[in-house]
């Protein structure tokens, strides 16, 4: 099912974790992010601003990456200080490579921010004083033990200026 966007609206791209993984990451989130600025659950971008002209394609490719193909095992593997926030970093081998894939074939239409490079990570704290946000990384890494987490799909999201609004999912074998 398609959902009409208005012009101009951009497409979000995230990793889905398992519903064990969300709820450790978004009670996280709710213990440790403004509560006016926590308006989504826990994700794993992997695009921030795709042109909506590419709906049609980025679902064929992301049906393609996931269809009858295992679910990749995504390690949490440290802390990433944000400034004003704090995240986990995800390694995840198979992720980068459906990531670079997509940005090659995506090449010519990609935001500055979406050619950079990815970061893998999870927020659990964004937007607050750095001096806070330098309290919760040092308390959550005086207990840190890697761990894996399951990815268990791809997903598309149309941003209109609020919370996301789901486009598409797509779930691994």
């Amino acid at each position: 099912m398609t959902v009409d966007a208005p012009p101009g609206a951009p497409i979000i791209v995230t990793a889905l974790f398992g519903p064990a993984d969300t709820a450790f990451f978004d009670d996280l989130r709710r213990t440790h992010f403004p509560p006016e600025r926590n308006q989504l659950a826990a994700h794993l971008t992997m695009f921030h601003h795709l042109a909506p002209s590419l709906e049609r394609e980025l679902k064929q490719r992301l049906t393609a990456e996931t269809r009858s193909v295992p679910a990749p095992v995504a390690r949490i593997s440290g802390l990433l200080s944000l400034g004003r926030g704090v995240a986990f970093r995800i390694a995840c081998p198979e992720l980068e490579e459906i990531r670079a894939g997509l940005a090659e074939a995506f090449e010519t239409v990609l935001t500055p921010q979406d050619r950079a490079g990815w970061r893998p990570h999870v927020t659990i704290q964004n937007k607050v004083e750095p001096a806070v946000a330098k309290a919760l990384k040092t308390t959550l890494e005086a207990d840190f033990r890697p761990r894996d987490v399951r990815i268990v799909g791809l997903a598309s999201w149309w941003y209109r200026g609020g919370p996301w609004e789901p486009l598409s999912r797509h779930i691994f074998a």
